[in-house]
Formats: structure tokens, sequence, C-alpha cells
């Protein structure tokens, strides 16, 4: 090889790995976020894009409070987070700010729900911020003066929304804005959430139920919202389907992109075309928290739901629970575990939410979140899919876009065995035909921002116990 081929290597590594997730945005070769096909296995899903897949050209990025501060976050501690990331992490493409469940509960408490809590409610049974914890919502204004603070910090603001009207609203059965009807008219009071009593769902079939989810995000518009995550939707799918396409409806009627996240999972995979048509990304699991089990089922599930990942469209396998998580609990993952985390969701392209308390991150949790080539394969990659899984010994592979270069993802999923004790764990291998590439290639690590050097045939590297590697890989030109 000459050394103007490697300055040529050396160069694009350097550019890969120095973009941030917003410049990355603007240099998809290519990319029309109006006019891609999504690429899939599955001739249902090759739809030109919707407009509204253009508010998410990439993994949005960003925090949301539950895993850390569950249903009682408050006005002081969302700007402080807010606060953090516009210093620290803005720069690396991390840009919403969502606050979870309940911000329209003044009493709420933990990870728990109270029954029969009053909620705070406006005249037409929409839910609004509980002033207590959101002070500057007083006097109509609503979540308006927070969105206006974590926009002049330069990020984008969001919030959770159970499916359905208040189960308050219909007791008091509030007239529905612009309508004839009452929230007793337009409720399906058998359509509950198993796990949380604030709802009821909206029977699509009666006069006014369109018309209450138009003046639902008629309202979280007019407060400048960018993002909601509506819950108690994706399971089950198919018994809520005509409610998300109610959302759909009203969200695409406010003329305001609102990224639309579906919760909880697991969404089912036969949604998979209609979920494409309707949210920008869908859990596809239950609450994921900080236990290897959990983490070793992501595997398959990223794994099947591959085909349905595109630009605008993701599917989500929940939030990061790193750091300080629960109040003040450190995450129970073990660096490596927490290393495959990131590792499996970049190349994955699940969306990045932040589970952890940002004013409590430490340097470790920071550099995790801080990698730019990491980020990277995140936020600029294509074709993204698993290539194998050998009894635990797994291997992912994308496309780098612009480029002949492939990123590859290697996990060691197997359990350290207790009667081998210290022996190391073993390699994973990977023939660089398996790639498409038929001759030498240079590697390099992309956590480590090192260059491993020229590989011929095979890379065999050995991955720690629940552990991984994140490599680019590049044909060399004879």
């Amino acid at each position: 090889m000459t050394v103007k081929n490697l300055r040529l290597i050396r160069r694009r590594w350097l550019l890969a790995a120095e973009a941030t997730a917003v410049v990355i945005v603007t240099v998809l070769a290519g990319f029309s976020p109006l006019a891609f096909a999504v690429e899939s296995v599955n001739s249902d899903v090759q739809k030109p894009a919707l407009p509204f897949h253009a508010w998410a050209p990439t993994p949005p990025m960003g925090w949301n409070s539950w895993d850390c501060f569950g249903t009682t976050v408050t006005e002081a501690q969302t700007k402080a987070q807010a606060d953090y990331m516009a210093r620290n992490l803005a720069q690396y493409g991390w840009q919403y700010i969502v606050v979870d469940i309940q911000w329209y509960e003044p009493e709420a408490k933990g990870f728990g729900y109270r029954p029969n809590a009053t909620l705070c409610m406006d005249q037409w049974g929409r839910l609004w911020p509980a002033t207590n914890r959101f002070p500057s919502s007083a006097g109509g204004v609503g979540f308006k003066a927070l969105a206006d603070y974590v926009h002049g910090k330069g990020l984008k603001f969001g919030i959770h929304l159970l499916r359905g009207i208040p189960r308050q609203a219909v007791r008091a059965n509030t007239p529905v804005k612009g309508t004839a009807a009452h929230a007793a008219d337009i409720a399906n009071t058998n359509s509950i959430c198993p796990w949380n009593p604030d709802m009821y769902g909206v029977d699509m079939t009666k006069p006014g139920a369109q018309e209450y989810y138009d003046s639902v995000f008629e309202l979280i518009a007019s407060w400048d919202v960018d993002f909601v995550k509506v819950d108690d939707i994706s399971r089950p799918y198919h018994q809520h389907k005509t409610e998300l396409e109610a959302i759909r409806k009203a969200i695409d009627r406010t003329g305001r992109a609102i990224v639309l996240s579906l919760s909880p999972g697991e969404t089912p995979l036969d949604a998979g075309p209609h979920v494409v048509r309707h949210a920008n990304m869908w859990r596809i699991s239950d609450d994921f928290w900080d236990r290897w089990p959990a983490l070793l089922e992501q595997f398959g599930r990223l794994a099947k739901w591959a085909p349905y990942c595109g630009p605008g469209h993701y599917p989500d396998a929940d939030m990061l629970p790193l750091g300080v998580i629960r109040f003040s609990q450190r995450t129970r993952f073990t660096k490596d575990e927490q290393v495959t985390l990131m590792s499996l969701w970049c190349i994955a392209r699940s969306p990045l939410i932040f589970g952890g308390d940002m004013t409590k991150m430490d340097d470790w949790t920071l550099s995790l979140l801080t990698n730019r080539a990491v980020l990277a394969v995140n936020q600029n990659s294509t074709n993204n899919k698993q290539l194998f899984n050998r009894d635990g010994l797994v291997a992912w592979v994308a496309d780098a876009p612009g480029s002949p270069d492939k990123y590859l993802g290697l996990f060691n999923t197997r359990n350290r065995p207790a009667e081998l004790g210290d022996t190391e764990p073993p390699q994973v291998q990977v023939q660089l035909a398996e790639l498409g590439f038929s001759g030498a290639c240079r590697i390099q690590d992309l956590w480590r921002q090192a260059d491993l050097g020229v590989f011929k045939g095979e890379f065999a590297p050995r991955i720690p116990w629940h552990g991984s590697g994140l490599y680019r890989v590049a044909p060399i030109r004879e």
C-alpha cells in the first residue's frame, strides 16, 4: 500500500470520528428525507417516506426523566438536566429533554401511581402541568415557558402522554372542545391501562373522538413541544391501532413537527408495516432496566426488527439505564455490559435516550456518550443487520455511507464459566469475505480510537464475557 493510500484512509476515519450528529444529518450522501424508500426484506414496508419521517432523519438522541425520577420530576430538575446537556452533550448530537409520566399529578411519588388521584386538567378534559412541580405553567401558560427555556439552550423539548382521555374528565363529563360531544360520549371504559389508573381509551367510532385528540395535540403544539412519547399504546398494538391513527392525524393537523414515540412494548412484529406509517419510534420490549438477562433479550428483538429501521422510523430498544438512576442508585451493569449496551444500540440504530441523572454524571459514563466515532455508527449507517449468532458469539454489520467501508459490532454474550476461573474469553471469528471483502482490510477500533492494522482473511479479536467491540473495516486498494 502506498503512503498516499494510508493518508486517504486515515483522513476518512478522522472525518467520521469528528463529525457531530448534527453535521451527520446534513451530509448524508444523496439523502432526501421525503424521497427515500424504506430498505427492507418485507415488501409491505417498501413505501416512499412520509412527511413526518423527515422530522427524525436520524435516531433521536436525548434524555428522559423516568429512569432517574420516576413520576416525580420537577421543573427545576428538568432545567438542570437541560443545562448539563447544553454544556456537555449537545455538541455530540444529544438534543431532546423529555418529561415522562404524570407531570399533571401534584402528589406523584416514586415509580408507582396513586389510584383516584386528582389530576390537573382544563375545562376540555385535557391534562395540564401541576403548578406545584412546574411553577412556570401557572396562569394558563402550560409547558410553553419550560419549552422556551429548553429551546433557549439550543435543545428540543418533549413530554409523555398516556393514550386516551382522563377518567376524571369522564366522571365530570367535560365537553370536547369544538363539538357537542362530552367525555362520557367518547370514552371506552372497557379500555384501560393495566398498570396506570389515570385514563380510559377513546372509542374512535364515536362523534367527537377525533376532535378530542385534535384538541389535545393542538394544546401540546401551542406549548411548542417537539417530541411526544405516547404510552399504553404499543401493547396490545392491534386493539389500540385506531387511536394511534387518530394521534397521527392530530399531530399532522397541528402543522408542528412533533416526533412521535410509542410505548411500552413489545410491539408485535406483524405491526411493522403499520407502525412505520404512523410513528417515528416504537418500543420493541417492555421497560428495559439494568439487568444482563434483559440486555441479552434485546439482541434477538433488534435482529428481528432490523428490516423496519430507516430514516424517520426506528425500532426502540428503550432508554439507556446508565450512570445514576432510580433517584440515587448507580447502574447495575458492569463496565463491559455498558459498552455492549451502547454498541448494540448504536449498530442497530435504536434511538439513544439517556436515563441517568446528568447532574451526577461521572467521567466513565460521559465517555460512553461522547465517543464521536461510536455515535456516528448510530447516526450515519445503513443496511444494519445481524450477521450471525454462533452460540452466543454475535456479529452485526452495517454500511458506512459514502465509502466502501463496513461497521462491525462483535459481542460475546456468553457467561463466564465458573469452572474456568480467569480463562481468557473466546475469540469472535469473522471472515472478511463475510463482510464482502476479498482482499486485505485495515481495521479501526472505534471505542479505543485505535488503528489495529491490516488484516487478511480473518479478524478474530478476543471479546470479554458480556463484552463487545465496535470497528470500522476499510478495504485496502491494491
